[in-house]
């Protein structure tokens, strides 16, 4: 059972190139550790511009890998990530098939 990525199944243990680009592995490794996370925090953390990250997480979005949800708070429009429950696989899968090339 594997991830949906454009509209392709991904089989379970498979190195995904989606998600293995630096930014997009960077993203999906601290999802991979809160329910959802602020823009704010993932550009800190990437040292990126707001513009990097928005690309790199639309293809993550757009893959059906991440939501995006939007809040105002304080007159300011938030915006946050968060794994969806396939993107959360994909990921795991990944990490599996990268211990399982460098043993």
């Amino acid at each position: 059972m594997g991830a949906q990525h454009r509209g392709a199944a991904v089989s379970v243990g498979l190195f995904d190139p989606l998600i293995h680009a630096p930014h997009r592995l960077q993203i999906c490794a601290i999802l991979d550790t809160v329910d959802k996370t602020e823009f704010a925090l993932l550009r800190e953390r990437l040292d990126v511009s707001e513009s990097v990250l928005s690309k790199q997480v639309k293809a993550l979005e757009d893959a059906g890998c991440v939501k995006v949800t939007k809040a105002t708070r304080a007159g300011r429009v938030r915006s946050w990530a968060a794994f969806t429950k396939a993107g959360r696989a994909a990921y795991r899968d990944h990490v599996a098939a990268l211990r399982a090339i460098v043993g």
